[in-house]
């Protein structure tokens, strides 16, 4: 299923393909100020609507993930990294994603404030 999504004041569009079958939440001290709650897919299969160019990015600790957001709006609506597999990947905050409520989701808690 392909699904619509971005930041606050619509600077930042993207598409995302994929089947969300449930959500993540990161206890980490970024994920849990933010409130996201995260679906991981490959990085191709998030598409940018809008230029790379309107994108701010973020990064702490050991500097492995790129969160991405809004400099305008402040809206963090995706994350870009590595997966375990070494592959690039994407961490989609549903809560940026039209037409699906993310409390329906089943959630799986992540602990990253141990990492």
């Amino acid at each position: 299923m392909k699904y619509k999504g971005g930041c606050h004041c619509g600077k930042i569009a993207f598409e995302v393909e994929g089947e969300i079958e449930r959500a993540m939440a990161c206890n980490c001290s970024i994920c849990s100020r933010k409130g996201a709650l995260m679906w991981f897919i490959p990085r191709e299969k998030l598409n940018l609507l809008t230029p790379e160019s309107d994108l701010a990015t973020y990064t702490f600790n050991k500097h492995a993930i790129r969160h991405r957001f809004c400099p305008t709006c402040g809206i963090h609506p995706f994350a870009e990294g590595k997966g375990p597999d070494g592959n690039a990947m994407a961490a989609i905050n549903l809560r940026c994603v039209e037409g699906i409520d993310p409390d329906l989701l089943p959630v799986q808690h992540f602990d990253g404030r141990s990492l």
